[in-house]
């Protein structure tokens, strides 16, 4: 097993330990903390994460099926989330998957050749209903969407003003 957490990382992972009644408990920001360092959740990171808790690696493949914010393969450098959840499919998020795909150039769960963009239609709700059509991108929400507005969005991350 050759990943490691970097010291600083390592620290973090001690005072996450600490915050919690058993090793357990830790799983989540556990596995966010090996997220950042490493830009997605290996099979090496799997293995990893449930020797550091002391858990087996079936708890830890549990876990990252369940929860949609982890990575199981590299992503772009800057990832989009379409909720695509009832309050946005009222609201005509469809239409807004369509032109994100034209827009990116590739399907929904792919990465742009570049790498700059990776995006993802998911299906559970992200929590902004009110905002509805919307989007996540990196840790930034968007909402009520238009065409124009993913243009401005895009545009945004491309000339720097949102990364």
């Amino acid at each position: 097993m050759s990943f490691q957490f970097t010291e600083e990382n390592e620290k973090k992972f001690a005072d996450i330990l600490s915050r919690y009644p058993n090793k357990r408990a830790a799983m989540l920001p556990t596995l966010h903390l090996a997220q950042e360092q490493n830009g997605f959740i290996s099979e090496e990171i799997e293995a990893f994460v449930a020797q550091r808790l002391e858990v087996p690696i079936v708890d830890v493949r549990e876990v990252l099926s369940f929860y949609t914010l982890y990575f199981r393969k590299p992503m772009g450098r800057h990832h989009i989330r379409l909720c695509m959840s009832i309050a946005c499919w009222i609201r005509n998020c469809d239409e807004i998957k369509a032109y994100l795909e034209q827009k990116l150039g590739v399907p929904s769960g792919s990465v742009t050749e570049d790498g700059n963009y990776s995006w993802e239609a998911v299906p559970d709700c992200l929590g902004a209903c009110e905002l509805a059509p919307m989007l996540q991108f990196d840790k930034y929400f968007e909402g009520n969407l238009t065409r124009e507005k993913i243009d401005e969005l895009l545009d945004g991350i491309q000339n720097g003003h949102k990364s």
